[in-house]
């Protein structure tokens, strides 16, 4: 197998995984879809912080090395960080971010773009030395694990915009920044459990991931009883166009 080869196999290792968890969220908002283009663009937004994450994720690692607790915390925040940045500046701050479900969809598809290169990354290791098993082993867990956890965290930041949607400025601002420090945290906790997964157990620890996933659906369902405005008020208005 040659280097282009691995790289295209990683890639739809990475990305066809990712596509189908997201068209599984994306039944969630099947009743008023976003635009298609927009879903897109989040998507490969989602991918491209990877890139920018990688840099400052080494530099964090040269000053704090060793795993520990500080390391992915501060891991946690650059890709928490990132991801919500990429969601936001591509479609929650748009028009089209109307609707209470509609921040949980874009931070899930933003987090599925994410997933997508990252998983890519990890899969190309041992397809570059021909360890096919190795490979399918490395995207199948990952799957089912570290591909949730990012929904997870980014769904936990989506929940607070949901939540708040109708509410003023200030306490939208105020709910997101908690969500995002409870998403902070959720991504360091998954991290430490992997390191000591011999002590906890993967099974484990990927049920705990299960769990949350869990609850974000209900919480879907609690978002889709929120009554929705036909006109834009203007507390609603007024949040679209500054936050």
């Amino acid at each position: 197998m040659s280097t282009l080869d691995s790289i295209l196999y990683a890639l739809i290792g990475g990305i066809l995984p990712a596509v189908i968890w997201l068209e599984f969220w994306l039944q969630e908002d099947k009743k008023n879809p976003e635009p298609t283009g927009l879903i897109l663009k989040t998507f490969f937004g989602g991918m491209c912080a990877v890139i920018l994450v990688i840099p400052l994720q080494r530099l964090v690692d040269s000053v704090f090395p060793g795993m520990n607790f500080i390391e992915f915390t501060l891991w946690a925040v650059i890709e928490e960080g990132f991801k919500f940045g990429m969601a936001y500046w591509i479609a929650i701050r748009c028009q089209y971010d109307d609707e209470p479900i509609d921040p949980m969809i874009y931070m899930i598809t933003a987090a599925l773009g994410f997933v997508a290169l990252e998983n890519a990354l990890f899969i190309i290791n041992p397809l570059l030395q021909r360890d096919i098993l190795g490979a399918v082993t490395t995207g199948s867990l990952r799957f089912v694990g570290a591909s949730l956890l990012h929904v997870a965290a980014s769904s936990t930041i989506g929940i607070a915009f949901a939540l708040s949607f109708y509410k003023t400025k200030a306490r939208r601002i105020w709910t997101v920044a908690v969500a995002f420090l409870i998403a902070v945290g959720i991504h360091t906790a998954f991290n430490l459990f992997i390191v000591n997964k011999d002590q906890l157990g993967t099974f484990q620890v990927f049920g705990m991931v299960w769990a949350g996933i869990a609850i974000v659906l209900l919480f879907f369902e609690k978002v889709k009883k929120i009554r929705a405005i036909q006109k834009i008020s203007p507390v609603v208005s007024s949040r679209k166009n500054s936050l």
